[in-house]
């Protein structure tokens, strides 16, 4: 856990004590700060007094002593309308921070990775943290990914930070420039909590602040948004600038082209891997995953050779298209991440015969834009809040039941799929919403799905065609 010995004997404010602001207090009393902690969730302030952090109604208190609020990611200190607290501090001036900025100010002789995206980012983060521990690197990994940043350790001018960065985390994050910044790619998401697109793509943006070579920017450029922020970098000309892509070749960055991997960060369009060989990186979305934290590694100054190597390894990770079980050759797959349709869509392109599990607290696009993948679809099992919206939206377009609750759909869709014997045949839980009409997260949502699969009856084995269109990508 780092040192914040800089606010020793001041008040710090801490709304929101989910895991990271509970990270955030723990670090902030250690380092003898006098913390003033609260949520709205009666019992997280339960279980953040019996960690021992000091409760202070911040509803009620006096703003005058304050230095610093430190508020979770997901609580608005601006769109749609600031939480009364924010309201507060930012009245009586009060900086207004997230925890990530409280590792930056700690360890400023660090260096810094930095990803984010709409999709894509806890993989790309992980996967970096993969090759870099591998390769000897002195390197954390947390952020928005697992571990708090203020649960991390200090690890100065010969260490490496690589933290996942939210949308949200980016907006209160001020004083980390990163040595290597990602950008995935943008779709529509959390545009009520940005005040529309605009907003979205700004906080994105934020990842870039400040850059100066020989800093590097990595962006995806296989979606409008992005391309055209690839434009302004180039333009503009403060850092290095890398594309990447999952679809075409482009000019000195690093691209996929039918499941190889090529490097040309040096104009040579070296071959550095065949991705097609590395079963946890399944589809063109992961292709761009493994394009990104390969130019990553290499900018941080990795040779392409090992970074291939470390990526083979690569174990992938839980709740993002993780195979669970095989059971009487039908693959159970937990996407549970699958948070909206985009995300959703990545694993729907993966499958041939697809027996899918949607459904739980829709996004604003719904199931808009999955259609070119429904033929991949044998039926859908809808479940969740969203389920009668759901059946008005695929009447007449592919074959659906509404099953209420995700045991009832897994039931289902095991009949279903053991009934047609498809060969290839997979039981995806992709829900493409949000989890918590029914679930604390998509976490919780994920491992019951994991525990369901456990005990259906059967023989274990190996697919027969797991993935049959993972090396096109698309329908």
């Amino acid at each position: 856990m780092i040192e914040l010995s800089f606010f020793e004997g001041f008040v710090v404010a801490v709304l929101g004590l989910g895991k990271s602001g509970l990270a955030a207090a723990e670090a902030l009393q250690r380092s003898g700060a006098e913390v003033w902690a609260w949520d709205d969730n009666e019992d997280t302030r339960a279980r953040a007094r019996a960690a021992g952090i000091n409760l202070v109604d911040l509803y009620r208190a006096s703003w005058d002593e304050p230095v610093t609020l430190v508020i979770s990611p997901g609580i608005p200190h601006e769109h749609p309308a600031p939480h009364p607290v924010a309201a507060l501090a930012r009245e009586h001036k009060v900086e207004i921070i997230g925890e990530i900025e409280l590792l930056g100010r700690a360890d400023p002789d660090a260096r810094y990775v930095g990803v984010t995206g709409t999709n894509g980012k806890s993989t790309t983060t992980a996967l970096i943290g993969h090759i870099l521990q591998l390769s000897g690197r002195q390197v954390d990994v947390g952020g928005n990914l697992g571990t708090p940043a203020t649960a991390l350790e200090r690890v100065g001018m010969d260490g490496i930070h690589v933290l996942e960065m939210s949308s949200y985390a980016l907006e209160i994050t001020f004083s980390i420039t990163f040595d290597v910044a990602v950008l995935l790619n943008i779709t529509p998401d959390h545009l009520e909590r940005h005040g529309g697109m605009a907003g979205y793509v700004a906080a994105k943006r934020n990842i870039f602040r400040r850059q100066s070579r020989p800093r590097t920017a990595v962006i995806g450029v296989d979606d409008e948004t992005c391309r055209a922020i690839h434009r302004e970098l180039l333009e503009a000309g403060h850092q290095v600038v890398r594309p990447i892509s999952a679809e075409r070749a482009v000019a000195g960055g690093v691209y996929v082209l039918d499941g190889a991997l090529y490097d040309d960060s040096e104009g040579q369009a070296v071959p550095a891997l065949d991705l097609r060989e590395v079963a946890t990186l399944p589809g063109r979305h992961n292709w761009q995953n493994a394009a990104a934290a390969y130019a990553a590694c290499r900018a941080i100054g990795l040779d392409g050779a090992t970074a291939a190597a470390c990526i083979r390894s690569f174990a992938g990770l839980p709740h993002r298209q993780e195979l669970v079980e095989t059971i009487e050759g039908i693959a159970y797959v937990n996407d549970s991440k699958a948070t909206n349709a985009d995300a959703a869509a990545k694993a729907l392109a993966c499958y041939d015969a697809i027996y899918w599990i949607v459904g739980g607290r829709a996004k604003e696009t719904g199931l808009s834009g999955l259609e070119p993948w429904f033929g991949h679809v044998v039926e859908a099992f809808l479940i969740g809040e969203s389920e009668p919206a759901f059946a008005a939206f695929l009447e007449g377009k592919l074959p659906y039941r509404r099953c209420g609750d995700l045991a009832t759909a897994l039931a289902a869709a095991t009949e279903a799929a053991r009934r047609d014997g498809r060969p290839g045949a997979v039981v995806l839980l992709s829900p493409a919403c949000a989890s918590f009409d029914q679930f604390a997260s998509f976490e919780q949502r994920g491992d019951l799905f994991r525990e369901a699969v456990a005990a259906i009856p059967g023989t274990r084995g190996e697919p027969a065609a797991l993935a049959a269109p993972a090396a096109g990508g698309t329908a």
